[in-house]
């Protein structure tokens, strides 16, 4: 088997185009939607945006996003332990509002998804603000952050890097990526459609062509944000969350990252396991809110209605083992070590 070709970002700076020039649909590529081969994704700036409404939501926040100091924008590439980090990060920084061993704590109730706001999707209802307001300022987006406007977001002037917000990105191995990315798509595909199959899942995914992506080329744009603002940019690795003999340590870091240091009465009482054991899989899958609830996400002229339970298929590492066969691994761990090598990132297996 050849070894697909990713596409390649076409530029590292984002564009700004008006309203006008956006709706001349054919002057962007256009692959085939993983839910529906009717649909069209559009190919902006090197990677895939889902819809042209979320394109839409993507250019508004190139022109009217200003981040404020306190921000804390949570990113990664769909199906990366995006949950996860969610309820981590919204734990850790409500602490003081929610006790993580109280009785009435938001995530006993609502799904992680619900506490913290989609950036672009929000940007589509909002496109002219679109900064959520919440308190505290904590969101999530999947944009890629070669599309981001940087002039808002990070700069090498020491002046605007300290007036920028943190970004907290979480990466994921590529094949439980396209293995998970392939189960939510087809939870996500409506009864009178066929769903994709893996074959063509990971025939797209290895070319470039899936949500959001390019993977690589997603992932190695936070890497180097991270390199360059490491005060403003945390790089985490699911796999190292995942690590019972590490998790401790990486939550202790993150909370450091963000200014919320656990105090020395915090350490003594257990905080970070407890705070741990309420974000588990285990913990979160099994309540009533994540087994029987849902929501409805709206996008373009569609409604999806999403079950919670679609969030909590496994969230194991290595999972890839039971779906891919040695073809598919072999394709993938090429790519990953063409892509990664260089930022000593391809020893992912």
């Amino acid at each position: 088997m050849a070894t697909p070709t990713p596409t390649q970002s076409s530029s590292t700076e984002a564009k700004t185009i008006s309203d006008d020039d956006i709706l001349i649909a054919d002057d962007l590529p256009r692959e085939k939607r993983w839910v529906d081969d009717n649909q069209a994704m559009y190919l902006y700036n090197g990677f895939w945006q889902l819809t042209w409404s979320l394109l839409h939501g993507l250019l508004a926040l190139q022109q009217h996003f200003k981040p404020h100091p306190n921000d804390v924008l949570l990113a990664s590439y769909p199906k990366s332990g995006t949950t996860w980090l969610k309820a981590l990060v919204f734990t850790i920084v409500n602490r003081p509002k929610y006790p993580y061993n109280g009785i009435n704590h938001p995530l006993l109730t609502s799904n992680p998804h619900h506490l913290v706001p989609h950036l672009e999707m929000y940007a589509t209802e909002n496109p002219t603000n679109p900064r959520p307001i919440t308190e505290p300022p904590l969101f999530h987006t999947h944009i890629s952050y070669q599309s981001f406007p940087h002039q808002h977001i990070h700069s090498s002037s020491s002046s605007s890097s300290s007036s920028s917000c943190r970004i907290v990105y979480v990466f994921r191995d590529p094949k439980d990526v396209l293995v998970s990315l392939w189960h939510f798509t087809r939870k996500l595909t409506a009864k009178h459609l066929t769903p994709i199959s893996l074959q063509e899942a990971f025939h797209r995914f290895s070319r470039g062509v899936s949500p959001y992506g390019p993977y690589w080329d997603h992932v190695a744009g936070y890497y180097k944000a991270s390199v360059q603002f490491p005060d403003k940019v945390l790089f985490l690795r699911y796999e190292d969350l995942k690590k019972t003999d590490s998790v401790v340590d990486h939550v202790k870091k993150l909370a450091a990252f963000l200014g919320q240091t656990f105090s020395e009465e915090e350490d003594n009482e257990g905080a970070v396991q407890k705070i741990i054991d309420l974000c588990s899989f285990q913990k979160l899958s099994n309540l009533e809110v994540n087994k029987d609830g849902s929501q409805h996400v709206t996008m373009s002229a569609e409604t999806y209605v999403i079950k919670h339970s679609a969030y909590f298929r496994r969230g194991e590492v290595g999972d890839w083992k039971t779906h891919l066969t040695q073809e598919m691994v072999e394709v993938l761990d090429q790519i990953t070590h063409e892509k990664f090598k260089e930022f000593g990132l391809d020893g992912l297996n």
